[in-house]
């Protein structure tokens, strides 16, 4: 076994992992979910989903494949036409890309809203103060002094004057049945999920399949190509891209698999 085939082993800071590691994106993923664990962000189940979405982007090459990127650029133009958008934070969202995050909802001038399934003060208030310490100013769902229709669990739970009030959501690394329950109430949706086949992907208007990692920087970066865009050309790209078809490449790559490209 080469010193490749595993993470180094006592790792306490993500620097500590080779660049020129082959799989360097999936150990920096699994140590900073581990870590969200450990600083009580991430619920021990966020690993278990950290771990299926690890084997769908290995299939996909560890890269994000045409069909996400059209997707990305469809997202941030999405956005940018919202009158209130949100970007929806989970403990794995908070733990994989908290810088990310709070740059993507400044540029497309979102508001940030913890949602959790697992839901205690505790896991709330960390994930506000790990989202405040990477730069936010200001995060919601603290209050959750309204709940979504239909829904049982704590995911119900959101602000009145965000999610339950936006215009467009960003739901990443989303539960199916809180997808629905939003596109039940006319939403736009914006999923990020690395199984096409999932029903979050599903019922969004724009479909993401790419890590997070990636995608919400990329998210970032179109929109602010797209910052100086009239309303007609970003509802172009909106009025361009297509789910469906978008879906149907992602599973396409992902049964091919990457190996054989």
């Amino acid at each position: 076994m080469s010193e490749y085939d595993s993470a180094p082993p006592e790792v306490d800071h993500e620097e500590e992992i080779p660049e020129d590691h082959p799989r360097y994106t999936d150990l920096v993923t699994r140590h900073r979910i581990e870590e969200g664990v450990k600083k009580g962000i991430t619920h021990l189940q966020g690993m278990h989903a950290e771990g299926r979405g690890s084997a769908f982007d290995y299939l996909l090459g560890e890269e994000t494949i045409p069909s996400a990127d059209e997707a990305e650029r469809a997202a941030a133009a999405t956005f940018l036409l919202a009158d209130h958008p949100v970007c929806s934070v989970n403990g794995n969202v908070a733990a994989l890309v908290p810088e990310e995050i709070v740059e993507l909802a400044d540029v497309v001038d979102a508001d940030l809203e913890v949602n959790l399934f697992n839901r205690t003060p505790e896991r709330i208030e960390a994930i506000a103060d790990h989202l405040f310490a990477h730069g936010a100013e200001q995060v919601k769902g603290i209050e959750a002094d309204a709940r979504l229709p239909n829904l049982e669990h704590a995911r119900a739970r959101v602000d009145e004057d965000g999610i339950y009030a936006a215009d467009v959501v960003m739901v990443p690394l989303e539960d199916g049945d809180r997808a629905e329950a939003l596109a039940a109430m006319g939403k736009t949706e914006i999923v990020i999920d690395l199984n096409p086949l999932s029903r979050s992907p599903r019922v969004a208007d724009v479909p993401i399949v790419d890590n997070i990692v990636r995608a919400v920087p990329n998210v970032t970066a179109h929109a602010r190509d797209l910052a100086d865009a009239d309303e007609a050309e970003l509802e172009a790209i909106v009025e361009a891209f297509d789910p469906e078809t978008a879906l149907e490449a992602a599973e396409a790559r992902i049964r091919r698999g990457a190996l054989e490209e």
